[in-house]
């Protein structure tokens, strides 16, 4: 069954979300290409469609039919089904949202603020890509976009806990810190999981994970579905709150991080009654106050800096902070901190399977920043370009290492502090 497409809601939506911003762009841009420069799509393909500029077409032809002088007489330019079609692919399978093209233009246009809000004239409309949508709607309906219910989480946690032999408290009545989790490291990296609890435990700080606000990922946000999007802020905030959480911390997850951190206040309407902590910066402040007691770390590494954490999120020298007097041989790559390369696969980019051959020709901008450095193992602090790049690897067969900053925190602990045990 074809779903018919609305070209005048998307219309609307385009106009009712990006207007003011898109005055700012068609007055700024001064059509300079560097933004094709900066993008992994577009130096991954050469193919000129991929130019982050071009990708707003689409809004710049809403804004005009809507504006030209003599639109009143059908004489402008108008959307069509064939834009909306194109752009369609365009503007989800390739971009990322990761704004390395805003921090290289010289106007500072973001784009990919535009670009995010532009998927919501596509769910409009009828369009987007279905598995991306399917996992939103999975978020709304079973809380995890992989349908990790609050039963599953429950089970999967007493598993790990079993397994690991440590403490994961769940449904704590009062708790200083919320921790949340993303589904991908659940079923995906369950290590994860295990070695932020490792790590909290070994601080002695009060924590604890909900049932009633686990999931760190918001599909909605990325897939345009603001509904759910504000909906999976909710669950963690009513979370928080329950427990009386003076910190939230996110874990290896990106736009999880921007979601909560950056953009939750604005869905809400409200200030956030608490801090938000991506789980690096948490564990950098645990360094700083003397709670992370770390044995050296001499296996040759360098980082991936998850975009929504590092050149989004604000967060990149603290990843480099945790790393500094622990890893001994640590080797930057280059470009590296808010210039990195992104992995490909963010923005929801990962969960559409037709984007997959674009993502793994991406990923070769990463392999070749690896190899030049002569690292064994490329670490990162996101699950979900973990994930990418771990089926990038497949694909190529590569042979460099991948890992995770929290797990190689967790697994060079030395003997926890005499308050440790708070968490249990």
């Amino acid at each position: 069954m074809t779903v018919p497409i609305d070209v005048k809601a998307a219309t609307r939506t385009f106009l009712a979300h990006v207007e003011e911003h898109l005055v700012t762009y068609l007055e700024a841009c001064v059509h300079c290409g560097q933004c094709a420069d900066a993008c992994h799509f577009h130096e991954a393909s050469g193919d000129p469609r991929h130019t982050p500029a071009y990708k707003l077409f689409p809004i710049a032809k809403a804004y005009r039919a809507q504006k030209w002088p003599l639109s009143w007489l059908g004489l402008g330019p108008a959307i069509t089904e064939r834009d909306l079609k194109e752009w369609e692919e365009l503007l989800f399978d390739t971009c990322t949202l990761c704004g390395r093209c805003t921090t290289i233009c010289p106007m500072g246009i973001d784009i990919a603020s535009i670009v995010g809000t532009a998927r919501q004239a596509f769910v409009k409309a009828g369009l987007g890509p279905t598995d991306l949508l399917a996992a939103a709607d999975s978020s709304r309906d079973h809380g995890s976009p992989l349908g990790v219910t609050a039963e599953k989480l429950k089970d999967r946690l007493e598993w790990l806990a079993d397994e690991h032999e440590i403490n994961i408290p769940l449904d704590k009545d009062k708790a200083d810190i919320l921790l949340t989790v993303s589904s991908i490291e659940l079923m995906k990296y369950p290590d994860s999981v295990v070695s932020m609890a490792k790590v909290l435990n070994h601080a002695g700080v009060n924590w604890t994970l909900s049932s009633k606000g686990y999931e760190a990922t918001n599909f909605g946000y990325l897939a345009g579905k603001a509904d759910i999007a504000k909906l999976m802020v909710e669950r963690i905030v009513d979370a928080a709150k329950l427990v009386g959480a003076k910190t939230v911390v996110i874990p290896e997850c990106g736009h999880a991080y921007s979601a909560l951190r950056w953009s939750a206040a604005n869905m809400l309407g409200y200030p956030l009654p608490f801090t938000v902590l991506h789980i690096s910066e948490y564990m950098a402040q645990l360094k700083r106050e003397g709670k992370l007691k770390l044995a050296p770390f001499t296996q040759s590494i360098t980082y991936h800096d998850p975009c929504q954490v590092s050149r989004r999120g604000g967060a990149t020298a603290d990843a480099r902070y945790l790393l500094q007097d622990f890893a001994t041989d640590f080797r930057e790559m280059t470009p590296t901190g808010n210039l990195n390369w992104c992995c490909g696969g963010g923005g929801g980019v990962q969960a559409i399977s037709r984007a997959a051959d674009l993502r793994y020709k991406v990923f070769k901008i990463k392999m070749d920043q690896v190899e030049k450095t002569g690292a064994k193992t490329l670490i990162s602090a996101c699950s979900n370009c973990r994930l990418t790049m771990d089926e990038s690897k497949a694909h190529w067969k590569w042979e460099g290492g991948l890992g995770s900053l929290v797990e190689i925190i967790a697994d060079n602990l030395v003997e926890a502090p005499p308050s440790a045990g708070n968490g249990v």
